[in-house]
């Protein structure tokens, strides 16, 4: 798929500012620091919904930052059964040096219509070799992805079905929160009932059952593809929800930019 050109003023509000305020959550960013995020986000790759930003098996080239739109890690059985490994919101990168790797072991699909960056790996070298802090930055993220595919395990092989759909449901409340993409309890929320089956290891019907079960229990609402958490501390509490692995309190904000 052709790469789209984005104006620099369109890039600044549907980018740069959604990476920024990510990464200086690991760390102080300078305005030049910023510049240089918005340079490497200047070539624009769309990618309708439903389909596979790269697939396994493929070489990666790119390395690849969602600007806009859900996305999704993932593995498929020759029986066809699949498994979300992962979900990629606003900000984040899918995989910062997956360039390295000759093919694909996973794919990456878009639950949504995407904007995607394409970084080149020259520039991903570039601005790591030039850029301490977002580079200290970059490997915070890293940290925290790996923290949340931890916890992810931990979902599928310990909590129940009930403790599952809650527990992730309030990781990307949190998660789009973070980046100014949700307030007051609601987010957009563009997940299908099989995409959370296949993210939980959960049938679709066991899932509609859970759902269920959690609005009856006033604790969400959900509907057109909008969430909306009723009771946030006490869904936390159902779910036994620690959010120490997602890393939000602004651990690295002691740092100062560097220049």
């Amino acid at each position: 798929m052709p790469l789209t050109s984005v104006v620099p003023s369109a890039i600044k509000s549907h980018s740069g500012s959604t990476v920024a305020i990510k990464l200086e959550r690991f760390c102080r960013l300078s305005s030049d620091d910023r510049s240089a995020i918005d340079h490497v986000c200047r070539n624009v790759r769309v990618v309708d919904a439903r389909r596979d930003l790269i697939s396994e098996g493929s070489r990666p080239q790119f390395v690849h930052l969602l600007l806009d739109g859900w996305a999704t890690r993932y593995k498929v059985l020759p029986d066809g059964k699949r498994q979300i490994v992962s979900i990629f919101l606003p900000g984040d990168f899918c995989d910062v040096n997956v360039f390295i790797l000759k093919h694909m072991d996973h794919s990456i699909g878009a639950l949504t219509r995407l904007k995607v960056a394409v970084i080149t790996p020259e520039e991903m070298r570039e601005l790591t070799a030039n850029r301490p802090r977002i580079t200290q930055a970059l490997w915070w993220h890293e940290l925290v992805t790996m923290a949340i595919q931890r916890e992810w395990t931990l979902n599928v092989g310990q909590r129940t079905a009930y403790e599952r759909i809650a527990h992730l449901l309030i990781e990307l409340y949190l998660r789009l929160e973070a980046v100014g993409r949700a307030s007051d309890g609601t987010c957009d929320f563009p997940l299908t009932q099989t995409d959370l089956g296949d993210a939980t290891g959960l049938t679709p019907v066991h899932v509609n059952r859970t759902l269920q079960e959690l609005r009856r229990d006033k604790l969400i609402a959900l509907e057109r593809k909008r969430l909306r958490i009723l009771d946030l501390p006490r869904l936390k509490d159902l779910a036994m929800f620690n959010p120490n692995y997602l890393h939000l309190d602004g651990e690295g904000s002691h740092l100062d930019a560097n220049g």
